[in-house]
């Protein structure tokens, strides 16, 4: 079981509304164990095993709900 975290710059989060919409969507991603968004920094770091995911579908499903990954 491999751990790695991503640090994602996202822009296009506004509001807790955002935060809370992008840690529903990631965090229901199998193989993610924490998901921590910072509305100010516009950044999301996604601790994940990364034996059952990768940095592309985290990005994919933050994209999915709107926002941009950098």
């Amino acid at each position: 079981m491999s751990r790695d975290i991503a640090n994602l710059t996202v822009e296009g989060m506004s509001c807790n509304h955002c935060v809370n919409s992008i840690k529903k969507a990631v965090g229901s991603l199998q193989g993610v164990d924490n998901v921590d968004v910072d509305l100010e920094a516009k950044k999301v770091t996604v601790e994940y095993d990364s034996s059952k995911l990768n940095v592309e579908t985290i990005k994919n499903t933050i994209e999915e709900q709107g926002y941009d990954v950098m």
